[in-house]
């Protein structure tokens, strides 16, 4: 058997996040080498210190004696080893983390053993580059540092900006209506008509119920949305598609979901235009795969939720590029370790995109140097 998997090795990863304040966040990476020294890398968006120690053991304990001897380019076969091995506890949660960070170095694997990037490989480059929408945490207490963010990333010449959240879970997006109002008052004078806005109250933790979220976006409508992102619990399809029916404003969400069941879910409660999916989170590209043919077939659009490493940013270059269902992805707007430091070959946007590679796999070069720098135990 060519290509056999000769290790499978898992790195969580902690680091400040400039986008986040300077918040310690984690993620956690999967390594595969074949036995003729070729190595794929993937991550996870673990988000926390006990689930990336957790799927450190998911996948090493749970999927390298699997995968260990296997044929690394026959993705999709390993990508059902790895959702059979789970059954007992479950696809979502930190076992989906383990399978998305494990399938996405499968594919970088294959990739590089072809010779040809991810984009090929999974239906073929429908576009040169994709749209990077600048994407940060806001500051609820300051909101003339929101302000000047946003005027900033006019500058740099972004077509679509986004916000939300805040510092602290006290003081966010979504929980005071005026305070709301007069950001985005702000936030659009400072843009201008012609950029895109958007806005994400996270309503997994916020919780607006849906007669809330009509009356805020009623209010919301003048400064013209592009969505709004998260406005109702994310697993309330019944409101979303109440609130859908009763605003002009588009509805996104998708984040809080974990593998192909739950979109299906999704789609089919009618209440979203604009699907989040994250490589880093659903069962990996495979997974991606899957739900964006679901997010064709239904019409309607995703955006890559791609705000952790710079190999969840290529993953999702490469499936924006595949589908003319995709819109855009989150991009950090300012230089992080996981984005900058990680990798040698860093993404770059330019006029508010970034350029599709045509480098083997994921086409990023992981620094191992830096993975040591970072990694915790």
């Amino acid at each position: 058997m060519k290509s056999r998997i000769k290790s499978v090795t898992a790195h969580p990863l902690r680091y400040p996040e400039p986008h986040d304040h300077g918040v310690l966040r984690y993620i956690t990476l999967a390594r595969v080498e074949t036995e003729d020294g070729a190595v794929g890398w993937g991550e996870c968006i673990s988000q926390f210190p006990e689930p990336s120690q957790a799927t450190k053991v998911i996948i090493e304990q749970g999927f390298a004696p699997l995968l260990v001897g296997q044929c690394a380019l026959d993705v999709e076969a390993r990508w059902q080893q790895m959702l059979d091995r789970i059954w007992w506890y479950g696809p979502q949660g930190i076992a989906a983390f383990a399978v998305s960070a494990v399938d996405m170095a499968l594919w970088d694997l294959k990739g590089k053993l072809l010779g040809q990037p991810l984009c090929n490989l999974i239906g073929g480059q429908l576009r040169d580059q994709v749209i990077a929408m600048a994407s940060i945490h806001l500051d609820m207490d300051d909101l003339d540092w929101s302000v000047r963010e946003f005027a900033w990333f006019k500058e740099q010449g972004y077509n679509i900006v986004k916000g939300g959240w805040g510092t602290r879970p006290q003081s966010v997006f979504g929980t005071n209506a005026k305070r709301d109002l007069e950001l985005t008052r702000r936030i659009r004078e400072v843009i201008g008509p012609d950029l895109d806005l958007v806005l994400d109250v996270l309503g997994a933790r916020v919780r607006w119920d849906v007669h809330t979220a009509i009356e805020r976006l009623a209010q919301l409508e003048p400064y013209r949305l592009l969505w709004i992102e998260e406005p109702l619990h994310p697993q309330d399809y019944p409101a979303h598609a109440m609130l859908r029916s009763r605003c002009a404003t588009r509805i996104g969400t998708g984040e809080q979901e974990w593998d192909v069941a739950g979109y299906r879910r999704l789609i089919a409660g009618g209440g979203v235009d604009v699907i989040q999916i994250d490589p880093g989170r659903i069962h990996g590209i495979t997974g991606c795969i899957k739900v964006v043919k679901l997010i064709e077939a239904a019409n309607l659009k995703f955006s890559a939720h791609t705000w952790s490493s710079a190999l969840n940013t290529a993953a999702s270059v490469h499936l924006l590029a595949a589908s003319r269902a995709g819109w855009c992805m989150d991009f950090k707007p300012h230089e992080s370790p996981m984005q900058h430091e990680l990798v040698s070959d860093p993404w770059v946007q330019k006029g508010g995109f970034i350029a599709v590679r045509d480098q083997p796999g994921l086409g990023v070069t992981v620094r191992e140097d830096v993975v040591r720098k970072y990694q915790f135990n």
